[in-house]
């Protein structure tokens, strides 16, 4: 029995040499049993430009040697002035103007929820505190995470305090219509998933458009978590660029250092960081290793990557393989109905030969299949999500397509004895 008590899954799955990973190099990782697979899931939607890279590996190394642990705890650190100044050149210093680091997605959205109640507190407004996000959503597992995430995933069981928080349908501007002419005046932020990450719904134009007229007439923040969604996963190299009404805050993680490196950044725009400059606002959020010179060496090293391996261009390649794949498995599979999602960030909906749809521990056997045909991919509400890397080749991208239609070929018949023939 291992000592390690790992994430989301049960007891009686640790320590399970199948599943623990000794080795990553580009696409694939070694496990443990001699196994080595295709990642189609880039670690956990993190790993945009492949394991291994040198010159990522290199900066932290570096950073390792010559300034060890240096932070922003009450001090700043030249790393960190460097990866935020990076940061705000590829979020466009047009609107933003300040970044506030973190070590993780759902604590900086629980930083995010502090910073919109204290932006209006300090304008004269402290009863604008509650923060609206969406159903179907995933801000995270810390306690404010937990709160803002807009699945049923036993927050209640855990006594995480939801009062102040309200969720609505994604892309139902009636409904976000009527919470605002009722509850506008004390709406502190929306917070949304440019893509819902559980789904990979995106959200559709219009309602973005009516987001950004309802926080021009209410004045709550707009809020982007775009942990999932940045460094290039759908095809720009934030989602939120495009967007009429720009965020006020963007929330990124995931793809800041490649997966290399514990990070994540409150990138704040022009507007609040004037408020809360103009008053000299101590804002009550710090984090130890927050900003720490490893973690913004990394982050340093992964946009210059991103930009010598062009590699949002590289994954609008990748997400036209993807997209002709699918459309072709969807096609000729009875039991692959449609793919939902944008860019390198799928899901692929499956149902049973009755047409029910599939989920729970049906999603997690096919998951276990397409892993023994080869490849792993992430369990969704009703299929498997896709996620790979921006720099997957063509070969790459049609070995995945192989592996999902043998899993789904195999569906029927047990795990147990698909794993004796191996």
């Amino acid at each position: 029995m291992t000592a390690l008590w790992p994430y989301l899954i049960p007891p009686s799955s640790h320590g399970d040499d199948s599943i623990c990973a000794v080795r990553a190099t580009g696409h694939r990782v070694t496990f443990a049993d001699g196994r080595t697979v295709l990642d189609a899931d880039s670690g956990i939607w993190n790993v945009n430009i492949g394991y291994g890279n040198q010159r990522i590996a290199a900066a932290i190394a570096e950073a390792a040697e010559h300034a060890s642990y240096l932070g922003a705890f009450r001090f700043e650190n030249s790393y960190a002035r460097r990866a935020a100044q990076d940061l705000l050149q590829v979020c466009g210093p047009d609107q933003y103007s300040r970044v506030l680091f973190s070590t993780g997605g759902g604590v900086a959205n629980d930083a995010v929820m502090k910073l919109a109640r204290i932006y209006h507190a300090v304008q004269g407004r402290p009863e604008r505190n509650l923060v609206v996000s969406l159903r179907g959503s995933f801000h995270g597992l810390t306690f404010g995470g937990f709160a803002l995430t807009g699945e049923n995933l036993g927050q209640r069981v855990y006594g995480v305090d939801q009062r102040l928080i309200r969720h609505v349908t994604p892309n139902d501007t009636a409904e976000l219509g009527r919470l605002m002419a009722a509850l506008g005046s004390q709406v502190a932020a929306v917070v949304v998933e440019p893509v819902l990450g559980t789904g990979t719904l995106p959200l559709e134009e219009s309602y973005v458009d009516e987001l950004g007229r309802l926080r021009d007439e209410y004045g709550f923040l707009l809020v982007a978590d775009e942990v999932a969604t940045g460094f290039g996963r759908t095809g720009t190299y934030f989602a939120s660029e495009s967007w009429t009404g720009r965020p006020d805050v963007l929330v990124t993680s995931k793809g800041l250092t490649n997966g290399a490196s514990p990070a994540a950044a409150l990138v704040i725009s022009h507007r609040v960081t004037d408020a809360l400059v103009e008053h000299d606002t101590m804002f009550a959020h710090a984090e130890t290793q927050g900003a720490n010179a490893i973690a913004c060496a990394a982050i340093s090293a992964t946009i210059a990557e991103m930009e010598r391996l062009d590699a949002v261009t590289a994954g609008r390649n990748v997400a036209a393989w993807l997209q002709q794949g699918l459309s072709e498995l969807v096609e000729r599979h009875p039991l692959a109905t449609r793919a939902t999602g944008v860019g390198c960030f799928r899901t692929l909906h499956l149902v049973h030969p009755d047409g029910s749809p599939l989920a729970g521990t049906d999603v997690a056997d096919l998951v276990a299949r397409i892993r023994h045909a080869g490849a792993i991919v992430h369990p969704g509400p009703s299929g498997i999500q896709l996620a790979p890397s921006l720099t997957y080749s063509r070969d790459e991208v049609a070995e995945l397509m192989t592996c999902i239609e043998e899993g789904l070929t195999g569906l029927s018949a047990p795990v147990a004895s698909l794993a004796a023939r191996s």
